[in-house]
């Protein structure tokens, strides 16, 4: 839920009276923001086990390497961005440069971040199942 906010309210898939979108909300920024926000949410769990004797959860002693997961969700954020809201790509190529060569490029950061998200949560999983944490 938080993931899907945090994506979706500053790129305007979500709409909100803080911020308008330049350009519509294409079909498939909708998918790629749902899954990208499960798999995002998936993802942050592993990181989060119940403690020795306790029944609630407890945050992992270990200092969690979460940058993969957070440069994934920050490339979601690109793709279903609006080309032209986004300031830093703006400001590379200007508006025209991000109609003409940003927006045709966001379909490929939309599908690199559901694949870095995918294989981030299987490699977390496959690892939790091996190695068992010391109590």
């Amino acid at each position: 839920m938080i993931a899907a906010i945090v994506i979706g309210v500053p790129t305007g898939v979500v709409p909100t009276p803080f911020y308008t979108r330049m350009t519509p909300v294409l079909w498939w920024n909708y998918p790629v923001w749902l899954i990208s926000s499960v798999l995002e949410g998936l993802l942050v769990a592993t990181y989060v086990r119940a403690g020795p004797g306790r029944g609630r959860a407890a945050a992992s002693p270990e200092r969690p390497r979460t940058g993969r997961a957070l440069g994934a969700g920050l490339l979601s954020a690109f793709a279903v961005g609006c080309p032209i809201c986004n300031k830093l790509v703006v400001l590379a190529i200007g508006v025209s440069g991000a109609l003409a060569y940003f927006a045709p490029v966001q379909p490929v950061l939309a599908a690199t971040s559901v694949a870095l998200l995918l294989h981030a949560l299987m490699r977390r999983l496959r690892t939790a199942k091996v190695c068992e944490v010391p109590s």
